[in-house]
């Protein structure tokens, strides 16, 4: 049996009764660790599951995944997300290849990011679709996802922005340079630290995309949002730390929320419910209150 288990998004304790009996039960253990984290480290986790619990990055996941369904076809496994396992199509990829192989297997889900977001106050049936930033190069600044944020704006729907995660990946001057080597085909590669992208990352983007439409003509009552629109930045969703600030969009670019993960919502129309909620995050309630009414 392959078994999904969400992890939930705080600490070891976050996950299910069910998940961690089929945890414990289970004679292997991979803890997928590129499309999240939790605030506390492998250890902590063996330590509270009592079992030792093998890393599946992204190469394995993605390239490699036969080392983890061949298991399954003999033994009990399990396979480990932060959050829900379906926040990521890469897991729905590995069911399907398990269902292709007839490997039996079962889902434990838990709290995502998808619908824990609901903390700051906006209501979760009112959010369009979700969209995801990615960390900008010099010669690389993707930007499609703004149509989205637009279409979402028109509908009078919230926009959540899930930001870029970097976790064992290459800078093209490491590939180029592993390439010239003879340890690269060795497996030796040379990864860089991980980043993870912060809310005011996030908002700076977001401020150039606009500067660039005004460029090509837009005005500011057709953009998608400007420097005074309201948003709210998250961190560490579920943790005891948690922290949400409630800003302008130019506000946000200069607002430190601390530690990984973050994450970005643009509202949409709000209900007054919805706007009771966002000020008790709010920095400048008068500024907040006249962006709101503007």
């Amino acid at each position: 049996m392959l078994y999904f288990v969400g992890l939930g998004l705080g600490d070891a304790r976050d996950i299910t009764v069910k998940g961690l009996e089929v945890i414990r039960k289970s004679e292997k253990v991979y803890l997928e660790a590129y499309t999240s984290i939790l605030t506390v480290g492998k250890e902590a986790l063996e330590e509270f599951y009592g079992k030792h619990l093998i890393l599946a990055d992204r190469d394995m996941v993605e390239q490699h995944a036969d080392v983890i369904l061949n298991s399954a076809k003999e033994i009990d496994v399990s396979f480990l997300v932060v959050g829900d396992p379906f926040g990521a199509t890469t897991h729905t990829d590995l069911l399907l290849r398990a269902h292709q192989a007839k490997i039996p297997y079962k889902v434990v889900h838990n709290a995502s990011i998808i619908n824990a977001v609901g903390c700051c106050g906006l209501q979760l049936y009112n959010f369009g679709e979700t969209v995801s930033i990615v960390f900008w190069t010099d010669d690389w600044k993707p930007d499609s996802f703004y149509n989205k944020i637009l279409a979402n704006k028109t509908r009078g729907l919230h926009t959540h922005c899930l930001l870029d995660i970097k976790v064992k990946e290459q800078s093209i001057e490491n590939l180029m340079r592993g390439k010239l080597s003879s340890s690269y085909f060795r497996g030796n590669k040379i990864y860089d630290p991980p980043r993870y992208m912060s809310a005011a990352q996030a908002a700076q983007q977001l401020l150039e995309i606009i500067q660039k439409k005004r460029v090509e003509g837009c005005k500011d009552a057709e953009l998608a949002y400007t420097e005074r629109s309201v948003c709210v930045g998250l961190a560490r969703v579920g943790s005891d730390d948690q922290k949400i600030v409630v800003t302008t969009l130019q506000n946000m670019t200069a607002t430190d929320l601390g530690l990984p993960l973050h994450t970005l919502v643009i509202p949409g129309h709000m209900h007054p419910l919805e706007i009771e909620m966002l000020k008790l995050f709010a920095d400048d309630l008068t500024l907040f209150e006249e962006v709101v009414l503007s």
